[in-house]
């Protein structure tokens, strides 16, 4: 997508992201966003060692987490708004990286072990251009994933009806979290091994609740049952 006709789309989300103050994306250590963070870190195979670019970072709802347990952090978002609240919240231990997705590489000096992204694909209009700009920040043999709703599942279009702020204009892409666009995308970009896994069930305002940690972990407990999961997490591998 040409700069002229990105802006547009990046005004928008700034000003969905910026004008309200919203729960759903506030930090906090919830079962809701720990149950994200440790699924990243298995897939991904996150180790504190590691130089971590995580893309659409906003208030740090994922990134503080992680920099909580020792992984070094360079959190990225397209907000600076939201990042002056992430750099106050993280008191040095993560570094911020205010730019587009697409422009990554003016930014940052050296390439990073891994990329990682919650809920960020969903808010993109394009992911060939994004994905390749990702892979000339990458170390070879580099990992990158993202974590995102699956498309088909009905919960996620009932969570933004019910929640105040969200609208449908502000997830453009979320009927598109369906492997058979984000992986053919991820290897255009040059990246090998994609996969996508699902896992999970629940919103947080299910989720964080005791009786619906409580029910997915029954459910977890019997694959048997024909209950579809809510996320997915999209890896791929960088060659070398």
């Amino acid at each position: 997508m040409q700069d002229h006709l990105r802006a547009p789309h990046n005004d928008y989300q700034l000003d969905y992201f910026e004008s309200l103050e919203r729960a759903r994306i506030a930090p906090g250590e919830t079962p809701y966003v720990l149950a994200h963070v440790e699924r990243m870190i298995a897939e991904v195979l996150l180790a504190p060692g590691q130089s971590i670019l995580e893309v659409g970072s906003g208030l740090g709802k994922f990134t503080l987490p992680l920099a909580a347990r020792g992984y070094r952090i360079t959190a990225n978002d397209l907000s600076p708004r939201l990042l002056e609240r992430l750099d106050q919240a993280a008191e040095g231990r993560v570094t911020t990286v205010c730019c587009d997705i697409h422009d990554i590489e003016r930014h940052v000096e050296t390439p990073f072990d891994r990329i990682i992204g919650f809920f960020v694909l969903h808010h993109l209009v394009e992911f060939d251009e994004a994905f390749r700009a990702l892979s000339r920040v990458m170390q070879p043999g580099g990992r990158i994933a993202f974590c995102e709703p699956v498309a088909w599942n009905p919960l996620y279009y009932f969570q933004i009806l019910a929640t105040p702020g969200m609208r449908f204009a502000g997830e453009p892409s979320i009927t598109a979290m369906r492997p058979g666009i984000i992986l053919p995308a991820l290897s255009q970009a040059g990246f090998v091994e994609t996969s996508s896994r699902t896992y999970g069930y629940f919103p947080p305002f299910v989720k964080n609740r005791a009786w619906g940690e409580k029910l997915e972990g029954w459910l977890d407990a019997r694959p048997f049952v024909p209950f579809p999961n809510a996320f997915q997490v999209f890896t791929a591998r960088m060659p070398g």
